[in-house]
């Protein structure tokens, strides 16, 4: 994808007509060992009711197969407290998908790394909230949670899985931005993905964490730079911002833009929710993105393809008429579209204009 965004659709074309979703996020279980200050879930260290079984999983695959062949993300909660996890990562690639799993990588261990192997599991992807004991502990209120993720990196790296870290980006650790990257890098990552706070789950508590506007501005110009400085596949989510500025950046440059568009590390877009992302959750309600806690079916209701093709929520966020505010006249809406999770959590309303944005639209000045 290069050039500036008119060449993407013109005004009025709809994101997703006939497309199939790339990436799926499912929560196999919502219980979780830590506790972390701005967890999604606000999962606690307990069972839940109504979880998946093991052949309900099984068919949801079933279903995923006949439609699409997304990435699906065996997420949680921690998906290593669920016992059957490598049989539904093992039924996953059996089944020709690319099965991979978001860890805190305290559980890991000689044998689950061997059961990863086994089952096929392309990629494991374990967050670094800081770059220290202190400040990574302080996040995941787990003390010995820097030490466990990082001896289960080792673990993987003995292994030879590949791994890539996750960093969520708050005031209260932007400041270390830049050390958890070198620590990525020293580490021996694939890949290093930012994650800007979406005030939901336990994160509404923490809302006064999040970053401003300019300083989120300046994080994604600085994320950029690294792009010629670090041998890591470098990915910005719910920042859909970078985006915008990957393109203004190659034109003042006199660039064009280069972007992966497919694997673990596509950056193909900005807001990815209902477009090519899905959030399945515990008890099988689709959503748009885990951060976007918007009905739009459960599977075990409906077939997915169904809930994908006619979910009314779904369809709205295809259509960047229907966006609001600056996002809906942006020249940016296709590439960048705002975080629609965000501006759920701030008016209530998903197609309202992203809250932490500075651009002015060019239409907006005339």
């Amino acid at each position: 994808m290069t050039g500036h965004p008119h060449e993407h659709g013109k005004h009025g074309e709809k994101a997703g007509e006939g497309s199939v979703p790339r990436l799926i996020a499912w929560e196999v279980t919502r219980t979780c060992n830590l506790s972390c200050i701005h967890c999604r879930a606000a999962s606690v260290d307990k069972p839940y009711p109504n979880e998946f079984t093991t052949e309900e999983c099984f068919k949801l695959l079933d279903d995923v197969v006949t439609f699409a062949s997304p990435i699906i993300i065996l997420t949680g909660g921690e998906p290593l407290l669920r016992p059957d996890i490598f049989e539904i990562a093992s039924y996953g690639s059996s089944k020709g998908l690319r099965m991979v799993m978001a860890t805190n990588g305290l559980l890991i261990d000689r044998e689950s790394c061997q059961r990863m192997k086994e089952a096929a599991i392309q990629r494991v992807s374990i967050s670094l909230d800081g770059s220290t004991a202190e400040s990574h502990d302080q996040f995941r209120q787990v003390k010995g949670a820097f030490a466990g993720s990082l001896r289960g990196i080792d673990l993987l790296k003995k292994a030879s899985i590949e791994f890539q870290i996750n960093t969520t980006i708050t005031r209260e650790n932007l400041h270390e931005l830049p050390a958890v990257q070198e620590l990525a890098v020293k580490l021996g990552a694939a890949a290093h993905h930012i994650f800007l706070l979406v005030p939901t789950g336990r994160g509404k508590d923490f809302k006064d964490q999040e970053i401003a506007a300019a300083d989120y501005e300046k994080t994604l110009h600085w994320f950029y730079d690294q792009r010629e400085k670090v041998d890591l596949q470098l990915k910005a989510t719910c920042a859909p911002h970078y985006y915008r500025i990957m393109r203004e950046r190659a034109k003042e440059e006199g660039k064009k833009v280069t972007v992966k568009t497919h694997g673990m590390d596509a950056v193909s877009r900005g807001c990815l929710g209902g477009t090519a992302f899905l959030f399945i959750s515990h008890v099988g309600q689709v959503q748009p993105c885990g951060y976007l806690e918007v009905d739009c079916g459960n599977v075990r209701e409906l077939p997915l393809e169904e809930i994908w093709r006619n979910s009314e929520v779904l369809k709205h966020l295809r259509d960047f008429e229907k966006y609001k505010g600056k996002c809906g006249v942006c020249e940016y809406r296709r590439v960048c579209g705002g975080c629609r999770a965000r501006a759920f959590e701030s008016t209530g309303d998903y197609l309202a204009e992203e809250p932490l944005c500075t651009y002015v639209p060019r239409a907006a000045c005339r």
